[in-house]
């Protein structure tokens, strides 16, 4: 199996989960995509701009190698734009790849949904007026939005890329209360793959990052699973 991966240019974190994740028969192949600014904080316009962004040749060169299975590799640049958006995207990627396409904001509801879970606390890195997006695209799945956290000061692409595992673990906790039944990480450059366990095992619910959501949605296709290195709840869904 060959999973291709459209990867945000300034993304240090998605790369390294993937391949920590990746089943044994599998085969992961990285392109970067870009439509935003290196050192600009990603804010609304500049995730809308992202989404609407040509990405022809990042999919020319991703399908050279004949995927199974496509990744769009961030979150915010389509849950800015709403559910249908996102689901257009996945099919205008897949119409181009020939491939099965998984967007990070559809495995996130995807996993959501298998949960059988309404009520979501939402930790992000996002500047709080691209949070409020990422609960409208929630709220628009059908989901009701109970907790919401981000940082206290915008942070770059990069600055998002560099929070540390103990950073991640802070922001989330915040994102729990006695009405939320499961957590939700949002953002492909959000080094939660190693605190998930740890947040499960503090609040005793689901948790649901955006990698994980998309490996999940991999395997849910496929059959496939490194399980040793695939953590969380949703992988007992399987």
């Amino acid at each position: 199996m060959r999973i291709g991966v459209l990867v945000p240019f300034t993304n240090t974190t998605l790369e390294a989960d993937l391949i920590k994740m990746c089943p044994n028969n599998a085969s992961l192949h990285f392109t970067r995509m870009g439509g935003y600014a290196k050192c600009e904080v990603p804010g609304n316009k500049e995730m809308m701009s992202m989404g609407d962004a040509d990405i022809s040749e990042p999919l020319r060169l991703l399908g050279a190698v004949s995927p199974d299975v496509v990744l769009y590799g961030c979150t915010s640049a389509t849950l800015v734009h709403g559910v249908e958006f996102d689901r257009k995207l996945s099919r205008s990627v897949s119409l181009a790849t020939g491939a099965k396409t998984i967007t990070a904001a559809g495995a996130l509801i995807e996993a959501l949904s298998i949960l059988k879970v309404k009520k979501i606390g939402i930790a992000s890195p996002y500047v709080a007026s691209l949070n409020d997006l990422a609960i409208n695209f929630l709220t628009e799945a059908n989901f009701d939005v109970v907790k919401r956290i981000e940082p206290k000061k915008p942070l770059t692409s990069l600055e998002q890329g560099a929070l540390s595992p103990n950073d991640v673990y802070e922001l989330a906790v915040q994102a729990n209360s006695i009405d939320t039944e499961a957590l939700v990480l949002s953002c492909t450059d959000l080094k939660a793959h190693s605190v998930i366990i740890k947040l499960e095992g503090k609040t005793n619910k689901p948790v649901v990052t955006s990698n994980q959501a998309m490996m999940f949605s991999v395997a849910k296709i496929f059959g496939h699973i490194n399980r040793e290195n695939c953590p969380g709840m949703i992988f007992n869904y399987l």
